[in-house]
Order: structure tokens, then C-alpha cells, then sequence
């Protein structure tokens, strides 16, 4: 019995020593602390770490707004030829003659052509003969034109701005028929030019230049009408020629000569008058010759062995002072609207009639040209 209970004490004593032993190995082996796994998560997550620097926008670079483009400005101006608004002195006070038709209907002489004439920045006509009460004749003369002052009413009734009054019959009622002749346009607002004045006349802010010459050859007479009007502020030049050989449908080799020497100086056109007849437009160094107008509205013959004519209109392109482009288209016109005689109401044409046709090769024209 006391075996017994020696053995189990024996035991006893084995098994808490044994528990004694394992408890001081959970022990730890130093001072330093543990970390859980959810503290080292932590920790390694909190670490510093370099902020990323946000990528910037792109500057959209404005759209530059971009210049006006100049443009040129367009003038249309119409050319007309020789413009009686009277009679010979010869056939004063009959019932043919231009003031007895017409008397003081002022609109009725352009009334066919106004259409035409109205819609352009300036018409020009040869005054062919003075406006003038004079009766102070040049001596040796054998037709003698006059035009009663009054009928400057029909130059503003067919809007007819500018007139030349460089021609053989303005000094047919002396000096006296020339001088009222400029005031009576003066005091009507239509501006005049001729070889001793130079006058300009202003439209769209552009200067339209011109001067006209009588029967001479003298180059240096024209190149320095060119020079004036330039020296003026002129953005375009309008030489005016009366000169050359009557009932001719051809221009003389002189006249040929004198109009590329007057554009090759610097006009920006070349208009010629005095043959009574319609002779061909050239296009010269890129710009246009009118050889001969013929006669548009004349009362200085009541009966008319070619009624042939044609309103001239060119547009003129300027910018910067100058003439950039031009083009010319020619309407073929009757100096009459009946079959015979003159009543001095100039119609047109029709497109495709013979008359017009035969208009087109006189001036060696067509419409393709335009």
C-alpha cells in the first residue's frame, strides 16, 4: 500500500516538472516587442510614399484671326461719242432740227440709253460744239454747231457726268461760246476737261482723271496731263483724243502710233473721237484702246448715213491707288429709233439682229471679249 503511494508521488512529481519545464520555454527571449501581422500590415502601409505630380492640361494655343483680304473696288464707267443737244446754224428753227423735235422734253433724247447710263459711276461724252447764247462766229468755217444753253438739262436728265469738251467745233461761237460753255456746266454739277484743264472727278473714294486734246501729236503735251492728274492723287487716267480722218472705219497708222505711246506712258485708257464712224477697240499692254466712239446723241446731222454706234463700259478694278483689272463690254446701239432720218433718240440694238452684228465687226468685238 505504501509502494503504491510512493510510485504515484514518484509520478506526480515527474509530470509537474516536466509542465514546469514546457511553461518556461513560451517564455520570450529578450525585451524587444512583437508585432502582430495586422500591426505589420499597417505599418508597411503608412510608410512615406512619393505623391505623383498630376500630368498638366495642354494649353490650347488660340486661332489667329485671320486679316481681311483686301478687295479691289469696282467703278464702271461709260463712254459715249460725239453729243450734239442742237443743230448746224444753217438748219436753225426747221422742223428736222434737234431743237424742234425735242424742245423741252430733256428727258427724251437719252431715254433709251438711260438704262444703261444709270447704272454706271460715271458716263463721259465728247460735248461735240459749245452751250452758248453767243453769236460770235470763228471766221472760215463752213459748219458752224451751237446748243442752246437749256439742254443741259438733258446731259442730267441721262446721267451724264463728265463731258470733253476738246473737239474742232467748241470755238465755233469764238472763245466767248467756249467759256459760257464751261459755266453752264459748272453751274449744273457736270464736270468738263480739255487740253488746258485737267479735272477729276470722285466716286467710291476713287479719282477718275481726265484730260482731252484736240487734233495734236505732241506726246509731251499728253504725258504731262498724265503726270498732273498722278501728281493730283489719280487712281484712274482717262486720255481723250479727237483726232483722225472722217468716215473712216479704220484708225491711221499715226493715230495707231500716238494711242500705244499714250497708254505705254501711263493712261489707263485711250478715247477717241471725230471720225463719225466706229472704228475697232484693241486691248494694248492690258489696257483698251477706243479708236473712234463714231457719234452717239447728234443733232449736228438730221440725216445720217450710218447710224452705227455703241455705249463703251468698262469696270476698272483699283486698290492701293492704282488700276488692278479691267474689262470692257461694248452694247451696240442705233443713233435713231426710226428707219430714216434722225430723231435723235439713240436705242439699242437687239442681240442677234444684223444691225448688231454688223456693230460687233466694226469694232472687231464679239462677246466673248467681255
Amino acid at each position: 500500500m505504501l509502494e503504491r503511494k510512493t510510485r504515484f508521488f514518484v509520478l506526480f512529481l515527474a509530470v509537474s516538472l516536466f509542465c514546469l519545464s514546457c511553461s518556461s520555454c513560451k517564455k520570450p527571449q529578450n525585451d524587444e516587442t512583437s508585432l502582430t501581422p495586422s500591426q505589420q500590415s499597417w505599418a508597411t502601409e503608412t510608410s512615406a510614399t512619393p505623391t505623383p505630380t498630376p500630368t498638366p492640361l495642354p494649353t490650347e494655343t488660340p486661332t489667329p484671326t485671320p486679316s481681311p483680304v483686301p478687295t479691289p473696288t469696282e467703278i464702271l464707267i461709260s463712254f459715249i461719242g460725239d453729243t450734239t443737244l442742237g443743230e448746224q446754224r444753217d438748219h436753225a428753227g426747221m422742223p428736222y432740227c434737234f431743237s424742234s423735235k425735242v424742245g423741252d422734253n430733256y428727258s427724251y433724247p437719252f431715254s433709251k440709253a438711260l438704262p444703261y447710263l444709270e447704272a454706271d459711276d460715271m458716263t463721259l461724252c465728247n460735248l461735240e460744239g459749245p452751250m452758248t447764247t453767243s453769236t460770235s462766229l470763228r471766221p472760215e468755217r463752213e459748219i458752224y454747231l451751237k446748243m442752246n444753253p437749256k439742254y443741259v438739262e438733258v446731259l442730267k436728265e441721262g446721267s451724264i457726268e463728265c463731258c470733253n469738251l476738246a473737239n474742232n467745233h467748241m470755238l465755233d461761237y469764238t472763245e466767248e461760246g467756249h467759256l459760257e460753255t464751261r459755266k453752264v456746266l459748272e453751274d449744273a454739277g457736270i464736270v468738263w476737261s480739255d487740253n488746258s484743264y485737267y479735272n477729276v472727278y470722285e466716286v467710291k473714294g476713287v479719282k477718275i482723271g481726265m484730260a482731252g486734246f484736240n487734233f495734236t501729236y505732241e506726246r509731251s503735251l499728253y504725258y504731262n496731263a498724265i503726270d498732273v492728274l498722278r501728281n493730283k492723287g489719280c487712281d484712274i487716267v482717262i486720255i481723250s483724243c479727237h483726232i483722225g480722218v472722217e468716215r473712216m472705219y479704220e484708225p491711221e497708222a499715226s493715230a495707231i502710233d500716238l494711242a500705244h505711246d499714250i497708254i505705254d506712258y501711263g493712261a489707263d485708257i485711250y478715247v477717241g473721237s471725230h471720225p463719225h464712224r466706229l472704228q475697232p477697240v484693241e486691248f494694248y499692254n492690258g489696257k483698251y484702246i477706243i479708236y473712234s466712239e463714231s457719234n452717239f446723241c447728234f443733232g449736228g446731222q438730221p440725216w445720217l448715213s450710218d447710224p452705227d454706234t455703241a455705249i463703251f463700259q468698262c469696270t476698272f478694278s483699283v486698290m492701293d491707288g492704282k488700276v488692278v483689272g479691267n474689262r470692257m463690254e461694248c452694247i451696240p446701239f442705233s443713233m435713231r429709233s426710226t428707219s430714216d432720218g434722225n430723231d435723235y433718240c439713240p436705242m439699242p440694238y437687239e442681240k442677234g439682229t444684223e444691225e448688231y452684228d454688223r456693230v460687233m465687226k466694226k469694232l472687231r468685238w464679239s462677246d466673248e471679249n467681255e
